[in-house]
């Protein structure tokens, strides 16, 4: 059999949807999720293959405007990412909380890079489950389409699944004959102590407001596994928490150590579900001041790959 592979560089603002749709095309959650913009950090691939086609998804983080050293590597992480692609998917909000007269900023300077670097891109318009007024899709169309020669453009929700696999099936398209660069069972190139990390902040994503989830960092400081008295195994978790004040880290921890306790409750679930086997997790919070803005514990945290 002749295999074929892509990689497809997954690029837009914070918060459209880029994370979700790869978790949905590759039927695994690779990329944690919330309704907080600038949610991924980092580059991570997805991985897709059906028979001989693999479809590599290089998610990166939203593009925005930088406000502290960890923000601009994290625009450097959404630029490096598209390069050594073979197409890209610019993934927008067809349904923003803002009257969309014109294209924003940041998609704007997106599709310049994508000009510059001549990449064959298709556009998918998500979120149109909350577009109340169907004919304002058209607009919103040939606004994209005018400014830019898209291959081909997509209104889909991810929320709902409507038009996300005709989508998928559409970027098989750009495989050419090629290795699989990853064994055809894989759903990600992140190692597996990345991913309990992320699971983790994810829930801090969903427990906290403000500015306290951006200003959190997770480190695991320890990552093994050991059987138990009934000879089952069971994954042991030692992982610290991170922020940038005092008067954050009694936020998290919580009266008595109550937020703490929920966000390892339901972070051991997901890490459970994850790894098919019984975990113990325990947590730690610690003050690392303005971190986001200190690269050298901004590499140790793993946050400028």
């Amino acid at each position: 059999m002749n295999t074929k592979s892509a990689f497809i560089a997954v690029v837009g603002r914070p918060n459209v949807g880029k994370s979700s749709f790869i978790n949905l095309a590759v039927k695994q959650k690779v990329a944690i999720v919330s309704s907080k913009p600038q949610t991924t950090r980092t580059r991570i691939m997805g991985v897709l293959t059906k028979n001989e086609n693999q479809l590599v998804f290089v998610d990166t983080p939203g593009f925005h405007k930088p406000r502290n050293v960890l923000g601009e590597q994290m625009v450097k992480a959404a630029k490096t990412g598209l390069s050594d692609v073979d197409a890209v998917l610019l993934v927008c909000d067809a349904a923003p909380d803002f009257k969309l007269k014109e294209i924003p900023a940041a998609e704007e300077e997106l599709i310049k890079e994508i000009e510059r670097r001549k990449l064959p891109c298709i556009l998918a318009l998500n979120k149109i489950d909350k577009l109340e007024d169907k004919s304002a899709l058209l607009e919103i169309i040939t606004l994209y389409k005018d400014r830019y020669d898209f291959k081909e453009i997509y209104p889909i929700s991810v929320k709902n699944q409507n038009g996300t696999e005709e989508l998928t099936d559409k970027l098989f398209e750009f495989c050419s004959d090629s290795v699989h660069f990853f064994p055809d069972d894989t759903a990600t190139d992140q190692p597996e102590k990345v991913m309990v990390a992320e699971m983790i902040r994810e829930k801090i994503l969903h427990l906290y407001d403000k500015e306290i989830p951006h200003g959190t960092a997770v480190d695991i400081e320890r990552f093994f596994e050991t059987d138990m008295q009934n000879g089952e195994p069971i994954l042991n978790v030692e992982a610290t928490i991170y922020c940038e004040r005092e008067s954050h880290k009694g936020i998290i921890i919580g009266k008595k150590g109550s937020m703490l306790k929920k966000v390892g409750s339901l972070a051991r679930k997901d890490i459970e579900e994850f790894f098919g086997i019984q975990v113990s997790l325990k947590l730690w919070v610690k003050v690392k001041e303005d971190w986001r803005n200190r690269s050298g514990l901004i590499h140790s945290f793993g946050l400028d790959s």
